[in-house]
Order: C-alpha cells, then structure tokens, then sequence
C-alpha cells in the first residue's frame, strides 16, 4: 500500500508540474517565424497492430524533438548527483535494459528492487513498469528521476541544471520554437525518444518477411512455442501486456506482491506484466526481480518450479508446462532468434558524441 501512495504521490506531483507549466502559456513567445521542425513518421511494421493509443497524437513526433530526448535520455544531470542518466539503468547494448544485473545500480550506492525492463515498442504499451503503475509513456520518467534508490532529483532541479546549459537552449528552440525549458517540454521530448526506439530486425521477423530460414532445432521450437507459450507471449510483440501470477514464490526479503501494490485488489497479488521475448538473449537476468539467469533455467521454472498452490496463479499454468528436455533445447533456440542486433548497434540510439 506504502508503494501505491508512492506511485499516486509521484503521479500527482508531475501532473501539478505540468499544469504548472501549462498556467505559463502567456508567458512563452510564439514560436517564431523560422520555426520549422522537421516532422517524423511513426513506422509500424507490416503484420503487426496498430498501438492502442497514438502516443505521438498530443506530441508530433520531429527530428529535434527525437534528439533532445535522446540528449536528455544519456545526460546524467536528470540524477543528483549526475551519475544515473536514464541511459544507466537502459543499456543499449542490452535492448535498453541492464546488462547482467539482477538490480540496477541507483543514488548513493542503493540497488533498485525490481530487473529494469527493456525500453523497446513502448508506442504498444498501455501500462508501464512490472506492475503497471504508470499509465502513459509522458509521465513515466517522473517515477525514476524521484526515486531515491534511481535517480533521486526533483523536476524543479532538473529544469535548472538543463536552464544554464546553451546547448539545451538552442534544441529546446529547434524542437518547441523558443527557448523555455520546461517540464511538460522535457517530458515530451524524453517520449519522442523513448517511443521511437523500435525492434523488428530479429532473425524471427526476416523469416516472416521470406528473407531467411529456420534452422530445424529453430524451427522445431517455433512450433513449441506456438504451441506452449504463446497464449501469453503473443506474436509479433511477444507479450500480450497482461498481468499474470506466472507461479514464482514470493521472495521473503523484497515481499514484493506484483500489482495489488497498485490496485490494492488480492485478486492482483503476485501478478506482474507479462514481459516481452524479444531479445532476450540481451536482457537478462529473468522475472521481475532479476531471480533466474538463464533461459534454460527459465524454461524449467515453468516445467518443474511453478509453485501451483497460489490462488491468483494464472490458469493457463495449473498444470505447470509439460515439455521434454529436448523440446526445452528447442525453445531456446528459437528464443535466440528473436534477437534483434540493428537495434543494438543503431548508432541513432545510441549516447551523442
């Protein structure tokens, strides 16, 4: 309940910021004539869903817009002691989550509690973070940059440290018209970023679009999968962005209960949202608390390590997943194809030079 507070705390406090700005309106100049961003747009991929909410539909997605989000996205200053840019819990070289740690490093020598997920095909994402407490990709960063064990600054801090940089001057000008540094502004431009990081270069998608071959252990666990796990972990986005009880045990030391920290509901308690697949050969440790380090290991949690007395245990695994040791090799193979190195080495992603 401490942490629902937290989260509504955190919630109510960004929206009074950004009414705030939005109270200033009379005091921003126009955008000048020579305002002229350059517009981007949105591509979704051939085969998959439209998103279920346009999240560029109140904030036009543009060229400066896409860069001073990236800037802000690897400037540590956003932390308070500037070492914890949002670029260090978001690693891009692990799909824009954190490379080998089971908890990702925070302000003052502190661990977070929860595996930082990938930041990849946000656009498709109604509720944010593992247990849902965010609800739209402009207020998301809010949480971390508050938070005492991540980034540990306030908003009002921040909107200084960027006011005396000239740089930030000249692209909050080429991506809002003028040079007010403003939340709203910062946090729009931080989502322009954030939403445009995509993957759909995988080996599994150059298969869909005729352009490459399973091999037949890939092939072979393809067809496990479709068969045994895709309910859960839909195609093409390989989640379905649910909340589900997938059977862990509760850790007795984090006693994290999932999303009833959230909704208060016990029907909610030990449900966490279901994770993407895609590349997670990068973006391991496994589950919501970082517990299992390997896809071997992950596979069998669900074969032999579903703890089936839960009573919010997700109905689809009462009967825990029954696969043979050859078919587990199988999955995994197919689990690595789902690997998507453009991402990984798209230098427009990646920290400005």
């Amino acid at each position: 309940m401490k942490i629902k507070v937290l989260i509504l705390t955190i919630l109510i406090l960004g929206a009074t910021t950004l009414l705030f700005d939005a109270c200033k309106k009379s005091d921003v100049n126009s955008p000048s004539s020579e305002y002229r961003p350059t517009y981007l747009s949105f591509k979704i991929p051939t085969g998959w869903p439209a998103p279920p909410t346009d999240i560029f539909k109140n904030n036009p997605l543009t060229e400066e817009g896409f860069q001073l989000g990236r800037k802000l996205f690897y400037d540590g200053r956003l932390s308070k002691d500037g070492n914890f840019p949002c670029a260090s819990c978001h690693q891009q070289s692990a799909a824009f989550a954190t490379y080998d740690h089971q908890f990702s490093h925070g302000y003052n020598n502190s661990f977070t509690v929860r595996n930082a997920p990938p930041l990849f095909n946000l656009a498709w994402m109604k509720e944010m973070h593992w247990d849902g407490g965010i609800n739209h990709i402009e207020v998301q960063p809010l949480a971390p940059i508050s938070d005492i064990k991540k980034m540990a600054e306030n908003i009002e801090n921040v909107l200084k440290k960027l006011s005396i940089d000239t740089v930030y001057h000249r692209m909050f000008t080429a991506a809002f018209g003028d040079t007010v540094i403003n939340s709203q502004r910062m946090l729009k431009s931080l989502s322009q970023f954030m939403g445009s990081i995509q993957s759909f270069n995988s080996k599994y998608d150059q298969v869909k679009r005729s352009e490459a071959s399973f091999t037949l252990a890939e092939q072979n666990g393809y067809n496990i999968f479709k068969a045994k796990c895709n309910s859960c972990h839909t195609e093409p986005l390989f989640t379905d962005n649910s909340f589900r009880n997938n059977g862990l045990p509760l850790d007795p030391v984090l006693k994290d209960i999932g999303r009833m920290r959230v909704t208060g509901r016990p029907s909610d308690s030990l449900l966490f949202k279901v994770p993407t697949l895609r590349n997670i050969h990068y973006t391991g440790p496994f589950m919501h608390d970082g517990r299992i380090f390997s896809l071997l290991q992950t596979v069998t949690h669900y074969q032999t390590g579903i703890d089936i007395t839960q009573p919010t245990l997700d109905a689809l695994l009462k009967n825990r997943l029954s696969i043979t040791n050859q078919e587990k090799v199988d999955l995994v193979e197919f689990l690595q194809t789902l690997t998507d190195d453009i991402l990984i080495q798209d230098s427009r992603l990646a920290q400005p030079k």
